[in-house]
C-alpha cells in the first residue's frame, strides 16, 4: 500500500458523508471545509510530491527558478520532492542535529520563514550557498504542512528572494489543496459508487432470497441461485457440486466427487466454512450450501482476482447461506411429499392385496403396481416352496418366464435366501456378484430386490429391473423393502388360504376331492355345459381286505386306486371320494361311450397294478340338456343303480345306468 493509499484509509468518507440528500453546493462547501488533522500528516508524502509536480509545471516562467535547486520537505524533515538540478545537494534528512543549522532546519523548528547565508552554515555542503526556507501551513487548523527550501549562490539571497519564495509557497499550498480536494472528490465518488453498488446488492439479495423462498422446489432453488450469480458476475465461472442423491437438468449442477482438483471443495464441505485459493490472477472460492441439518453441497466460483473484492465475497456468502436454507426447506418438503405419497401408495397397495386371497390375481396386480411405482422395465415375484429347494415365478410382466423355477441357491434369490437382505445393483454388466437368467434374458442392468419374509423366514422374493444402468435410487431401494413386507404378508395369507381351502375340499387319505366339493362342481357345470358323465367306482370285497390284512393295508389300497384314477382322467375331470371305499369321477362334456372306455381302463389297471390285488366295479351314468329333469341327485342315482347292476353281475365289471 502506498502512502497516498494510507492517507485515504485515514481520511475515508463515512456513510453520513455520502448520503443522497446532499446537493452539489453542499458537497462543494463541505469539501472546502475539510482539512488535514495531525493524524493525517504521516501519510501525505505522495500528496506533497504530486502537488510539487503541479507547482513546478505551473511555475515554469519564474525567472529565479532556473538553476536554483529547490525542494519540498515533509514536516518530519525528509524531502518529499525536489527539482532535478542540484539534487545531489539535498541530504535525506534535514534534521538540525544531523546537518547543522540551515534555513530549512530553522523553519522546521520555528515554523517561520528563514534565510541563512553561506558563512553561517554548519553543514559543509551548503558553504557555497545561501539557504532560504518558507513553511506551509494547513488552511484551517494551522498545522505545519511542509517547508519549501531553495538554495542560491552565496551572497545572492536577499529579502526580496525570500518574499518571492513566500509567494511561491502560497502557490504551492493552493496546488496542494487542489490535489487534496481532488482526492476527497475521488473518495466521495468512489464512496457513492460503493454505496450504490451495496444498495443494488442489498436489493438484489433481498429479492433473490424472497424468490428462493417463494417456491418450495429444489430445482427452482438451484436454478435461481446460479442465475443470480450469472447476472451479477457474468465474468465468473460458477459450478454447484451436490452431495445428495439428486439429479438436476442444470449443466452446472454436478455430483461432489473426491478428486485432487476438488480438494478445496472437500475442505469446505467437511468444515462447513468458506475456503479460497489464489494463483495471483484468479481466485477459487468454495462456499458451503448449508442448512440447519447439514451441508448439502459446495458452490465453487472461479473469478479474476482484480474484479472480486471483499464486498463481493460477503454478498456471495450471504446469497449461498440463503440458498442453503431454501434448498434444505425445499428438500425437506420434497421428502415429506414423497413420504406422504409412499404412505398413500402403501395403504392403497395393502388394501388391494388384502381385498383378495387369490394369489395369482393379487400378485398380478402387485407386479403392475411395482412397474408403475419404480418406472421399471421388468418385475418378478417368486415364491419359495415349502421344502426350500426352489423359487418359482408366480407373477411377472414377462410371460415367457412365468412359472419358471430356479434352484434355491441360484442367482440373486439364492443371495437373499442366505443373507435375508435386500439388494441394489447399479450395473449388472460391470458389478454383479452372481449370474442371473432373469437379468440376462430381459437384458436388464439396474436391479432392486428384496426377500419376502414372514417371522424372519424367507418365503419368496421380488425383483424389479431396468435396462438402463443407475436407474434406481436409494429411496427406491428403501421403498421396495417396505412394500416387500406387505407383499410377503399377502403371499403368506393367500398361500395359507389356498392350503386351508384345499384341506376343506380334499380327502386327507386319498388326496381326491371331498364329496361336497364334487356336488358343487357338478352343479356349476350343469348350468353352463351341454352334457356330462359320472362314474361311481367301488372296491370289491373291501371289508374282507380290512379284516384279512388290516386297516393300514386297506388305506394303502384306497391310495393305490386313487392314484390310478388320477392318472386315467384329464385335468378338467373331477375325482372325489364319495364314501368309505367308493370313488366318484365326473367327466364334463363327455358322452356315455367315452365314459365307459375310461371306466373300463380304470377297472383293468386296478386289477393289474394293485398290491394286494383287488378289483373294482363301476357304474356309469350320463346327462344331457335334453333330459327332462337335470340334477346331481338324479345323475348319482342312475350311476348308483348301474353300480348295483355291476355288483349283481359278479363284480369287477362296468355297468350303465
Amino acid at each position: 500500500m502506498g502512502k497516498d493509499d494510507e492517507y485515504r484509509g485515514h481520511n475515508r468518507l463515512d456513510a453520513d458523508d455520502v448520503r443522497p440528500s446532499r446537493t452539489p453546493n453542499d458537497i462543494t462547501t463541505w469539501i472546502r471545509n475539510q482539512d488535514l488533522s495531525e493524524a493525517d500528516l504521516p501519510y501525505i508524502h505522495s500528496l506533497l510530491a504530486e502537488s510539487f509536480a503541479d507547482w513546478l509545471e505551473e511555475g515554469e516562467e519564474f525567472p529565479w527558478l532556473a538553476g536554483c535547486p529547490i525542494a519540498l520537505l515533509h514536516p518530519d524533515g525528509t524531502a518529499a520532492a525536489h527539482i532535478a538540478e542540484g539534487s545531489g545537494l539535498f541530504p535525506p534528512d534535514w534534521n538540525a542535529k544531523a546537518i547543522g543549522t540551515t534555513a530549512a532546519s530553522a523553519a522546521l523548528q520555528s515554523c517561520r520563514p528563514a534565510l541563512i547565508r553561506s558563512e553561517e552554515h554548519a553543514f559543509a555542503a551548503f558553504k557555497p550557498y545561501d539557504t532560504l526556507a518558507v513553511p506551509l501551513f494547513t488552511r484551517s487548523s494551522g498545522l505545519l504542512l511542509g517547508v519549501l527550501v531553495c538554495l542560491m549562490p552565496a551572497g545572492q539571497a536577499q529579502a526580496g528572494e525570500l518574499k518571492l519564495l513566500q509567494a511561491a509557497a502560497l502557490h504551492l499550498r493552493s496546488c496542494f489543496y487542489r490535489q487534496f480536494e481532488l482526492l476527497l472528490i475521488g473518495d466521495y465518488v468512489r464512496s457513492r459508487e460503493l454505496a450504490g453498488k451495496e444498495e443494488r446488492r442489498s436489493i438484489l439479495l433481498f429479492d433473490a432470497i424472497r424468490r428462493l423462498n417463494d417456491r418450495i422446489d429444489v430445482e427452482h432453488v438451484l436454478s435461481e441461485v446460479l442465475g443470480i450469480l450469472e447476472q451479477v458476475y457474468p465474468f465468473c465461472r460458477t459450478d454447484l457440486f451436490l452431495s445428495q442423491d439428486y439429479s438436476s437438468t442444470n449443466e452446472k449442477v454436478k455430483p461432489l466427487a473426491f478428486r485432487q482438483e476438488m480438494d478445496i471443495c472437500w475442505k469446505a464441505f467437511v468444515d462447513g466454512e468458506m475456503r479460497e485459493e489464489s494463483d495471483g490472477k484468479n481466485r477459487r472460492i468454495a462456499l458451503p450450501l448449508a442448512g440447519k441439518q447439514g451441508v448439502y453441497g459446495i458452490l465453487l466460483l472461479n473469478v479474476p482476482e482484480e474484479e472480486f473484492d471483499d464486498a463481493d465475497k460477503r454478498f456471495v456468502a450471504m446469497l449461498t447461506s440463503g440458498a442453503g436454507t431454501a434448498f434444505e426447506k425445499a428438500k425437506l418438503h420434497e421428502q415429506a411429499n414423497a413420504l406422504v405419497g409412499e404412505l398413500r401408495l402403501i395403504n392403497k397397495l395393502t388394501q388391494r392385496l388384502n381385498s383378495s386371497l387369490r394369489l395369482k390375481e393379487t400378485m398380478a396386480f402387485a407386479t403392475q403396481e411395482l412397474l408403475d411405482i419404480f418406472k421399471a422395465d421388468c418385475c418378478f415375484i417368486l415364491q419359495l416352496d415349502s421344502f426350500k429347494t426352489r423359487f418359482t415365478v408366480i407373477a411377472s410382466n414377462v410371460p415367457e418366464m412365468t412359472a419358471e423355477a430356479f434352484a434355491a441357491d441360484y442367482g440373486f434369490c439364492g443371495v437373499m435366501l442366505s443373507t435375508k437382505e435386500p439388494i441394489i445393483l447399479s450395473d449388472y454388466r460391470h458389478a454383479s456378484p452372481v449370474r442371473s437368467r432373469i437379468m440376462d434374458e430381459t437384458r436388464s442392468r439396474s436391479l432392486i430386490a428384496s426377500p419376502l419374509l414372514i417371522n424372519g423366514d424367507v418365503i419368496g422374493a421380488v425383483l424389479v429391473a431396468h435396462r438402463q444402468p443407475n436407474h434406481f435410487s436409494y429411496d427406491n431401494y428403501k421403498l421396495l423393502q417396505v412394500l416387500a413386507a406387505h407383499l410377503g404378508l399377502a403371499v403368506s395369507n393367500a398361500t395359507l388360504h389356498a392350503e386351508l381351502r384345499r384341506m376343506v375340499i380334499t380327502d386327507n387319505l386319498t388326496g381326491l376331492f371331498a364329496r361336497h366339493y364334487l356336488n358343487e362342481r357338478i352343479q356349476r357345470r350343469q348350468l353352463r355345459d351341454g352334457s356330462g358323465a359320472l362314474i361311481l367306482l367301488d372296491i370289491d370285497h373291501f371289508k374282507k381286505i380290512n379284516d384279512t390284512f388290516g386297516h393300514q393295508v386297506g388305506d394303502a389300497i384306497l391310495m393305490q386306486v386313487s392314484g390310478i384314477v388320477r392318472s386315467a382322467i384329464r385335468d378338467s375331470d373331477i375325482a372325489a371320494r364319495w364314501g368309505g371305499e367308493e370313488l366318484a369321477i365326473y367327466l364334463p362334456q363327455l358322452g356315455l361311450e367315452q365314459a365307459l372306455r375310461i371306466a373300463e381302463r380304470i377297472r383293468k389297471q386296478v386289477e393289474e397294478e394293485t398290491d394286494p390285488k383287488v378289483t373294482v366295479s363301476c357304474g356309469v351314468s350320463q346327462w344331457t340338456k335334453n333330459d327332462g329333469r337335470i340334477s346331481v341327485e338324479s345323475l348319482f342315482y342312475r350311476a348308483d343303480m348301474a353300480l348295483y347292476v355291476a355288483k349283481r353281475k359278479g363284480r369287477n365289471s362296468v355297468a350303465v345306468g
